[in-house]
């Protein structure tokens, strides 16, 4: 008998390529990280040179005195538009020990296998300021044909880090992960983190009852042991005094009658590759000379055209938002028309996940002021009615004109937007106020 079969066997596997993490990790970084990231590059590559352009200073003075607002190219930054219709925050500038560094450094400590190792490494620097990760990049992934079994296994190793409830993909899903690490979390607590978070919040503590079967007292219970639970895990990462300034990736300019995408790379240095290295690339005969150079130049090429595609894929991003937004960036609205990151991934023919990651934590200035990139995607209401952000800022405006001693309650609310065409649920209007930090009508009563 043989002992030599063949058998043909089908597998995925997960190839993360040098080049594709570098491009990717190049993508999402805000400009104050590429400035860095491209100080620690030349230091570790001798191939890699920086220069200062002295034109770059040129063009963005020209480009000042053309737009008088701008501010922050090459000073250090600009103040972040406040507006509270707009409740996401954008990534700040991080602390040298950042919540990606602090969970890359323990996944470094765990033995796990290079392709497991790789992905959760990633996952890591996808991980947000609070500590969340988005369903959206995560479903990148999967369809980047990474095989599920290894994504959902990474997925589990992120969430078993410190800080208890890290990697989550929303509120509920957080708690339930620092509740699974304690040491007899109450049954009745797990119920009503995983299903009943909404009523809670509004201290509907009736259907909560009759479907747990518990009483008002055991709830008000739950609810104590529920407070005392962290909402973002990253908070620790976060400056004591948050970064007031930024410096803008984009600037939306007006330039011979004509609003214009307008990249902010003045900032940068001039990247080249070394050319005495070069020639001693090409002229040296000592075969580990040869060969360390010989890397140093594939990474040198990499890093340039990580920055090329890098600059590409922003200014279509931009130019698309800019298109989508036009009545807003004229002037002739303060209202953003619905968009997505699905719909603009499929305008530019590119993965929603290249969106997310061009777009994550970067900033736009124009004359309004200065937005987060995502501040200008926002889902419709209904089929065809007004933008999320939209319905927000009327909300806003009906709040701040409501009277003191008699506040407008979610009811009421619902009515006068019904009465303006635009019909939501009582229970989505008050995840809108939520949302929007704002108190019940009971909670605004005392307001001064």
């Amino acid at each position: 008998m043989s002992l030599v079969t063949l058998k043909a066997e089908l597998r995925q596997e997960l190839k993360l390529t040098p080049q594709l993490l570098q491009s990717m990790e190049i993508l999402q970084m805000n400009s104050q990280e590429l400035l860095e990231y491209l100080g620690k590059i030349s230091e570790e590559n001798p191939l890699v040179e920086q220069e200062d352009a002295p034109s770059l200073r040129s063009a963005y003075e020209e480009l000042r005195q053309k737009a008088s607002w701008i501010d922050g190219g090459l000073h250090g930054g600009t103040f972040v538009h406040e507006d509270t219709a707009a409740p996401e925050r954008g990534a700040l500038d991080r602390e040298t020990e950042s919540l990606s560094a602090f969970l890359r450094d323990q996944l470094d400590r765990r033995r796990l296998s290079k392709p497991l190792l790789a992905l959760c490494r990633y996952l890591a620097e996808l991980v947000d300021e609070d500590g969340y990760l988005a369903q959206e990049d995560l479903d990148g992934l999967e369809n980047m044909k990474v095989p599920r079994p290894l994504l959902d296994e990474a997925l589990a190793t992120i969430q078993s880090l410190d800080p208890a409830g890290v990697g989550a993909r929303n509120l509920s899903e957080c708690l339930l992960l620092q509740l699974s690490r304690q040491k007899h979390p109450s049954p009745a607590v797990m119920d009503i983190v995983a299903r009943f978070l909404p009523e809670l919040g509004r201290k509907h503590y009736g259907p909560i009852a009759r479907e747990l079967g518990l009483t008002t007292a055991e709830i008000q219970a739950a609810e104590k042991a529920i407070a005392a639970l962290e909402p973002h895990p990253g908070r620790a990462f976060q400056p004591a005094e948050p970064t007031v300034y930024v410096r803008p990736d984009v600037f939306i300019v007006e330039l011979d009658g004509e609003l214009q995408v307008v990249l902010n790379e003045y900032y940068l240095p001039r990247v080249t590759i070394s050319d005495y290295y070069a020639r001693l690339l090409k002229e040296s005969d000592e075969k580990e000379t040869r060969a360390y150079l010989q890397q140093k130049m594939q990474q040198a090429k990499w890093l340039l055209n990580s920055l090329e595609r890098r600059g590409g894929t922003l200014r279509r991003c931009a130019e698309a938002i800019l298109e989508a937004q036009r009545p807003f960036f004229s002037g002739k609205t303060g209202e953003l028309a619905p968009m997505s990151l699905l719909t603009l991934a499929e305008q530019l023919e590119v993965h929603p996940s290249t969106v997310s990651r061009a777009v994550r934590g970067k900033y736009l200035q124009c004359r309004q002021g200065t937005y987060p990139l995502r501040y200008f995607f926002s889902h419709a209401v209904g089929q065809a009615g007004p933008s999320q952000q939209a319905v927000k800022r009327r909300m806003l405006e009906l709040v701040r004109q409501e009277d003191p001693a008699h506040p407008l309650s979610d009811q009421t609310l619902v009515e006068l937007l019904s009465g303006e065409g635009v019909r939501l649920a009582r229970r989505t209007v008050a995840k809108y106020r939520m949302e929007l930090g704002l108190p019940s009508s009971t909670g605004r009563r005392h307001r001064s």
